[in-house]
């Protein structure tokens, strides 16, 4: 009995019509990953790539999807700004994250200024969790207090008065 090779069973038009990307199976996958949360339309692209390899296809799924207000880099941006602000971090640390994510200065720009953020306020709750409501006496321990408010992403203008 003669072996059958794949190429056997299938043409090649046959071949291409199954291993063809079906842009409803692109688009039920970036809707289960915004089910979830949302996402900037960067990063969903590059989950979509890592199970799909026609970016032409991907491209018109994300533009419908974002013709359709189901993806949303502004929208993003927003939920962003305010989860990390509860999350203790500062205005540059957070333009700097939103960088990579692949958003525009001018998506940035607005979601920082959709809502009146205390950075002060957020500054002082921040530096008090940490290392409590006592200023710093030596030089040393003001340095290393002042190191961690810039890691996280505050300017001096925020935190001088509290180190």
């Amino acid at each position: 009995m003669p072996d059958l090779l794949f190429s056997d069973a299938f043409n090649e038009g046959e071949l291409a019509n199954l291993t063809a990307i079906n842009p409803a199976d692109v688009r039920v996958a970036a809707m289960n990953l915004l089910a979830r949360r949302e996402h900037s339309r960067k990063e969903l692209k590059q989950k979509l790539q890592k199970r799909f390899d026609d970016e032409s296809v991907i491209d018109a799924q994300l533009n419908q999807l974002a013709e359709e207000n189901l993806q949303s880099d502004s929208r993003y941006a927003e939920s962003f700004v305010r989860q990390r602000f509860n999350r203790g971090y500062g205005p540059l640390r957070i333009r700097q994250e939103m960088r990579q994510k692949g958003l525009s200065d001018g998506e940035i720009s607005v979601a920082m200024t959709a809502e009146d953020f205390d950075w002060c306020a957020s500054a002082e709750r921040v530096l008090s969790r940490k290392y409590g409501n006592g200023c710093a006496i030596e030089l040393k321990e003001k340095a290393r207090r002042t190191r961690f408010m810039q890691y996280r992403g505050f300017s001096a203008d925020h935190f001088s008065n509290l180190v």
